[in-house]
């Protein structure tokens, strides 16, 4: 796979990642009114619609600082950039941090075009076992985590193929 191959690959899977991101919220925030939910899995899962003022997983939320949302946006126009930077000088020789970088990039857009559109971000995903219960997040938290994911499996299990070390002679 050439380079700009390799890089068009990964622009489609974050491309995808902010397509299904945006269709899945627009479907909740039409057909589930805000704070109702529909139970998937009885005890296990619903999609509930809220609207998550803070960062990923609702961090931040609760904070009523009038710089709260101009701080989100700027770290994820920062953290894009990052990103961007990192997939375009990716040599690609691993795959996994291709992915990754790609999936951390959807999820970024998709999460920062509801906060430039309205502020806040659309979550629907609530897992939860009896009275415990995951934050509610979306697609694109979830893309993100798996990205982050992947970069942290390539980081622990790669195996280096510079030249080998000296040993003794």
């Amino acid at each position: 796979m050439t380079k700009n191959s390799a890089r068009a690959l990964y622009l489609l899977i974050a491309l995808v990642v902010v397509l299904l991101d945006r269709w899945t919220k627009h479907i909740v925030a039409k057909r589930i009114s805000l704070y109702s939910h529909i139970q998937v899995i009885p005890g296990f899962f619903s999609l509930t619609h809220t609207e998550n003022t803070g960062a990923a997983f609702s961090l931040f939320a609760d904070s009523d600082a009038h710089w709260k949302t101009a701080m989100l946006i700027a770290f994820s126009v920062i953290a894009l950039m990052v990103v961007s930077a990192l997939l375009w000088k990716n040599n690609h020789a691993h795959v996994a941090t291709g992915i990754g970088l790609s999936l951390i990039m959807g999820g970024a857009v998709g999460n920062l075009w509801d906060r430039l559109a309205r502020g806040r971000v659309v979550d629907f995903l609530l897992f939860y076992v009896k009275r415990y219960q995951w934050p509610v997040f979306n697609l694109a938290d979830s893309a993100i985590v798996i990205g982050a994911g992947l970069l942290v499996l390539e980081i622990l299990f790669h195996k280096s193929s510079g030249p080998a070390e000296l040993g003794p002679n």
